[in-house]
């Protein structure tokens, strides 16, 4: 990969932090001209770095992604399956309910035209990532037979999408969550 100059980095640097509120504020479908306009570049300067809008979106949620991801795999290993599972969808919810425009990109990663690849998308690293803790919670007996990562992302990814404009959206989208976890995943009686 080639070093960029330092006027570039400061361009990408800028245009991240421009885009990552502009998100925020209005979801995955943010003016691109008005994220130049307030990063002080022009329209081309977005399109050389963020060549399309999933690029861009992709960048702004990166590192939390990455988080989400090394949270799954240290709760991997720990000895209550169900609760690993359980304390990472509501990692997954609460920041998919309060960063306005994820559930929208996990919308579209879902529904990406088939041979596309995204193999950096937010859906294929969280899928790999919240893989094993639904296998475990499966063979533990914690989870239903048959409810897969997929199931359960594509619900967070509702319940993101109903909650977004709720006051509380976090504590919304978690009690949701709640719900819903009584149906996939009962408390086993002892």
């Amino acid at each position: 990969m080639p070093v960029q100059r330092a006027d570039a980095r400061r361009n990408y640097a800028r245009l991240l932090a421009v885009a990552e509120e502009e998100i925020a504020a209005y979801g995955a479908d943010a003016s691109l001209e008005q994220i130049a306009r307030l990063a002080g570049v022009g329209s081309a300067t977005v399109r050389r770095h963020f060549p399309t809008r999933h690029a861009l979106l992709e960048a702004v949620f990166r590192e939390r992604i990455e988080l989400l991801c090394t949270q799954a795999r240290d709760l991997a290993g720990a000895a209550d399956a169900r609760a690993a599972l359980l304390e990472w969808l509501g990692a997954v919810t609460a920041y998919a309910a309060t960063i306005r425009g994820l559930a929208v990109a996990l919308t579209r990663d879902r529904v990406a035209e088939a041979g596309v690849e995204h193999e950096h998308c937010a859906t294929a690293q969280l899928t790999e990532a919240g893989r094993p803790l639904v296998r475990r919670a499966v063979e533990d007996g914690a989870v239903a037979p048959g409810v897969t990562i997929t199931d359960l992302l594509a619900l967070i990814t509702g319940i993101a999408l109903a909650t977004e404009n709720h006051p509380d959206p976090a504590t919304e989208a978690g009690r949701l969550l709640d719900l819903t976890v009584v149906g996939v995943s009962p408390v086993r009686g002892g």
